[in-house]
């Protein structure tokens, strides 16, 4: 019967969502195998993150609002996370496979020595764990079975439902034994990347992306506009951000960000492996190319073969009129 803890990530105090989809999934997987459900919160507002956890599942809700946990330090949180796991043995523990999980959990695991799977989709118990993750660029998938008794596992964001289920909630304060451990370095400035009132890339349930079809730099407004009548993020090939025309925090792709949206729009993309490895698990793939025989349509589950120049703007229309 193995209890599986979900870390709760946040930023500024605000829950990644992927942290619910862990939850939820730990407590469908709880229910089959007997064990619990356990959230690991790290920050302020303690409280109102063991009520929100106790709606999707959490039996139990450790939390610390230490003011270290005020910005992001991986010294500090990984030692955190290790601590937690020697103080409560969790059998798993579920971080999301976002910037600061690919970057915590490997050092919570190192000072651990436990397993560490990374990228993770889906989850399965049967008298022990089994893992299974994409590799060789989204090509094929693989499936491990960490051989220690607890195992790390970054989760995909957007790879499980997010789904309301009540647990017991009962919350416990957690000390994080930070006392005399000192960083290594220091961090002095966070920047955020632009995006404006937009979903944040890797978690948003739809994503509308370009290539080098726009043509230009000035042209990324076509992108822009659909995602905006959509209510999607807004993402790119690595073409077009090697050329300048757009930042690199918008690019989806084997050397950029993965994705996993319920629709992902793919605009003037031609399908580079490079970008269908960031964008192949989408739950469903639109291309518009003028070109018949791009990659993209390979993958792709509804083609537009035309001119996004001619596609896009009547498209953004019909969806503005559709959404009101």
């Amino acid at each position: 019967m193995p209890n599986i803890a979900v870390f709760m990530e946040q930023r500024d105090g605000d829950l990644k969502k992927v942290a619910w989809q862990m939850l939820s999934e730990a407590r469908r997987l709880a229910d089959q195998s007997g064990g619990e459900v356990w959230a690991l919160y790290l920050g302020p507002d303690a409280a109102g993150a063991a009520t929100e956890a106790a709606r999707f599942g959490a039996d139990k809700i450790f939390t610390s609002d230490d003011a270290v946990f005020g910005t992001y330090d991986s010294e500090l949180w990984g030692t955190a996370l290790a601590n937690f796991c020697r103080a409560q043995s969790p059998d798993l523990l579920l971080v999301g496979s976002t910037a600061m999980g690919k970057d915590v959990a490997p050092k919570a695991a190192a000072k651990l020595g436990c397993a560490c799977i990374s990228d993770a989709v889906a989850l399965t118990w049967d008298s022990g764990w089994t893992v299974r993750r994409p590799v060789f660029a989204g090509k094929c998938f693989c499936d491990v079975s960490p051989a220690t008794d607890l195992a790390i596992v970054g989760i995909r964001p957007n790879a499980f439902v997010m789904e309301e289920k009540a647990g017991a909630g009962a919350a416990e304060s957690f000390s994080p034994g930070l006392d005399g451990v000192e960083s290594k370095a220091k961090v002095v400035e966070i920047t955020a990347s632009g995006g404006g009132d937009r979903p944040e890339l890797t978690e948003a349930d739809i994503v509308v992306s370009g290539g080098r079809g726009i043509k230009g730099p000035e042209n990324y407004e076509l992108i822009e506009k659909l995602a905006d009548a959509l209510g999607a993020a807004t993402g790119a090939s690595r073409a077009i951000v090697d050329a300048g025309w757009v930042e690199y925090s918008l690019q989806v792709g084997q050397t950029g960000k993965t994705v996993g949206p319920n629709l992902y729009v793919a605009c003037g993309i031609s399908g580079a492996i490079q970008h269908l490895a960031g964008m192949s698990s989408s739950k469903c793939i639109v291309a518009i190319n003028k070109d018949a025989n791009a990659p993209i349509f390979k993958v792709a589950d509804y083609g537009i073969v035309g001119d996004i120049f001619e596609v896009v703007p009547p498209l953004t229309d019909e969806v503005g009129k559709l959404r009101g």
